[in-house]
């Protein structure tokens, strides 16, 4: 199974939000922009900006738990650069 981590951007907020997943990142962003509870259920033009593929959950969980560890938008940008 592989797993990805990813970083959506909405515009309109102006926000960043990072997650992983094991499904398909389109099915996510999908789930994202559909009616659902979270963070992310107010927000409808979330667009993906960066993704990494890991084939532990751990190694995902870790490198999530990194980048959302900054608490910098700057640090975001420059890694999705």
């Amino acid at each position: 199974m592989e797993f990805t981590v990813y970083i959506l951007y909405s515009k309109s907020a102006d926000k960043f939000y990072v997650g992983y997943t094991s499904m398909s990142i389109d099915e996510r962003l999908r789930r994202h922009l559909s009616n659902h509870n979270g963070f992310t259920v107010r927000i409808k033009d979330w667009e993906l900006f960066y993704s990494e593929k890991f084939s532990e959950k751990s190694e995902a969980i870790r490198r999530e738990k990194e980048i959302k560890s900054w608490k910098s938008k700057v640090k975001v940008q420059l890694l999705i650069k």
